[in-house]
């Protein structure tokens, strides 16, 4: 990796798209840091250096804004509101027969429904910007700090228009510089910005581990966790370049004089095919019981019960709902962004079968069961690595959204290994000499 890295640099125009992506970068990270008019950022501070913040029911949209959501600035929201808006569309294109003609239009269809999800992504993000300044200055963002109530001094309707409108102006502004790197950097644009969001609390949470060790002055836990990190990234990029491939043969056809066709491939299901979708759908449906908790204010037996339960992420009850849900939306999101039958139409449209089954429906019930056979191990491998920092790491002071955790480390090697290779591929084409000179 380092080696393609290097020979990227190497090279003038991967050169430029590199510093131009780092570039980016960079304004990012300035706009994390940057408060919103209307904020006391002094109070702010206060809070952040007394509260848990990385737990609790912001914690994950605050590890996807790199820190930038408990510190109310410009880039507070973060990707959230894109990722949240293009799964949605996603969703809605199984549902919506309109969007499903979009999608199989190819480029111009392609171009439309990104501008419906760029839409959808303004309106997310002024109903959750509306959502955190509501939640910041009724004091319940820092619900333990005693200055939470202070954070916005004025409270007036257009200093909170002002904040609403700031923020979703940053989105829009995220949004665009993650267009930029796609097209004139390297990789996907959102998800570097992703990436770059949760590596940035990397530092601080390893220090945090040192600084609450008690053996050898914190560095037995450092190094403890420092191995449990290295395995996991090994044991995550092991499964999810893991994949089954059915083979695929395609009949010769003679058109005029000239033979097509004959040739072998196959179709590769990965293991994990779901991807992160399963995680981040779980954790934000378990928010949604400890939000409603804590902001109907009620002192009931039920809303007792779901404090005690749901709210902290190391209850056996939290730990088995989350395993759970994460096995169920496994299954859920593969059975929509995989069509069997449509994939055996394709095939035998072409002429393609798989050897010794037969074209059409016993192709598709075929990948059918495949599908669910490699889907059980993908869906168990997800639950086990959004649950290890939980029972492996709370001895050593981590939490549900340390950055060693499932979501985390799921992203962060998923979009490393996609960057490595689209660099990879861009120096093959540019170092290949071809058979003849």
């Amino acid at each position: 990796m380092l080696t393609a890295f290097a020979r990227a640099f190497k090279t003038p125009d991967l050169r430029k798209k590199l510093l131009f992506t780092l570039g980016i970068i960079v304004i990012y990270r300035l706009g994390a840091h940057i408060p919103i008019p209307g904020v006391s950022y002094e109070n702010v501070q206060i809070c952040l250096d007394q509260a848990d913040t990385k737990g609790g029911i912001f914690g994950l949209v605050n590890m996807f804004s790199g820190g930038a959501l408990l510190q109310i600035t410009i880039f507070a929201l973060g990707i959230m509101p894109y990722i949240t808006a293009s799964i949605i569309l996603q969703l809605l294109t199984v549902v919506i027969p309109r969007l499903e003609a979009l999608k199989k239009e190819g480029q111009s269809g392609t171009a439309k429904i990104t501008q419906y999800t760029r839409y959808l992504t303004v309106a997310l993000a002024v109903l959750q910007g509306t959502g955190l300044v509501a939640t910041a200055r009724s004091g319940a963002l820092f619900s333990s700090c005693p200055v939470g109530s202070e954070i916005v001094p004025d409270q007036s309707i257009f200093t909170t228009v002002t904040m609403v409108l700031t923020m979703t102006a940053g989105t829009a502004v995220v949004m665009w510089l993650g267009e930029l790197v796609t097209d004139r950097g390297i990789g996907n644009g959102m998800s570097i910005l992703m990436f770059i969001s949760i590596a940035a609390g990397f530092p601080g949470a390893l220090w945090a581990i040192k600084e609450q060790g008690s053996l050898a002055d914190g560095w037995i836990e450092f190094g403890v966790v420092i191995l449990v990190g290295l395995f996991m990234v090994g044991l995550v990029v092991f499964v999810e370049q893991a994949q089954r491939r059915i083979p695929v043969q395609y009949a010769k056809r003679m058109i005029g004089r000239r033979s097509y066709g004959g040739t072998s491939t196959y179709i590769p299901l990965k293991v994990n095919q779901a991807g992160i979708i399963p995680v981040i759908f779980a954790s934000s449906l378990l928010y949604i019981p400890a939000l409603v908790a804590q902001f109907s204010g009620s002192t009931a037996g039920w809303a007792q019960w779901i404090e005690a339960h749901f709210v902290k992420g190391d209850h056996p009850y939290y730990l088995v709902t989350y395993f759970v849900l994460i096995v169920f939306f496994a299954f859920f999101y593969v059975a929509i962004s995989f069509n069997p039958e449509e994939v055996a139409d394709n095939m035998k449209k072409y002429g393609g079968f798989i050897p010794g089954i037969r074209a059409g429906r016993p192709t598709a019930e075929y990948l059918s069961y495949v599908l669910n056979r490699i889907t059980w191990p993908g869906s168990l491998y997800l639950g086990l690595i959004a649950l290890v920092p939980t029972a492996a790491l709370a001895g050593f002071g981590a939490n549900q959204n340390f950055p060693f955790g499932g979501t985390s480390i799921l992203i962060i090697v998923g979009v490393g290994l996609e960057t490595v290779k689209q660099i990879e591929s861009q120096l093959q084409q540019r170092n290949y000499e071809g058979f003849l000179r």
